[in-house]
């Protein structure tokens, strides 16, 4: 089991992550992941906290039995990977969302799926935080009018 402070709880946390993360899907998963971001108004006044990881496994995945077996094998992938990849990005927060194929796939085929989503989304989130542009679209100042609208002088 993960630790209390480790751990997505919220619904607002949920879809705060779903909708801005960027996601990685892969055969038996699909993994989304939110950076911590200082810059954003929404969280200037928090602190980057740990690293902290959400687990949807829906009805579809199989039965009670089933769902909570891919929900332990989840947990003890990614238990691995808060020592290791997902370290170096304090303040993430991930969610993981099992997909119907994972109720029959084994550990090993659970776990590549996993590491290969994870890093990917990771990847892509870490791609979208460059710094900003001071000028939108890399338009000169000259240039940064509407159609129509002439520059006075």
């Amino acid at each position: 089991m993960l630790p209390r402070e480790r751990r997505v709880r919220t619904p607002a946390d949920f879809s705060q992550t779903l909708r801005s993360g960027a996601r990685t899907g892969r055969r038996n998963v699909v993994v989304s992941a939110h950076l911590f971001d200082p810059t954003l108004p929404s969280e200037a006044d928090s602190s980057a906290g740990p690293v902290r990881v959400g687990f949807v496994v829906s009805k579809a995945v199989g039965n009670a039995v089933v769902r909570n077996r891919v929900k332990r094998r989840l947990r003890a992938a990614v238990a691995d990977q808060l020592s290791g990849p997902l370290a170096q990005h304090p303040g993430a927060t991930v969610v993981v969302r099992a997909l119907p194929p994972s109720g029959t796939a084994d550990w090993d085929e659970l776990k590549k799926d996993l590491d290969s989503a994870l890093a990917g989304a990771l990847r892509k989130e870490t791609g979208r935080r460059r710094p900003a542009d001071p000028v939108p679209h890399g338009r000169s100042a000259s240039q940064d009018h509407g159609p129509g609208m002439e520059m006075n002088a």
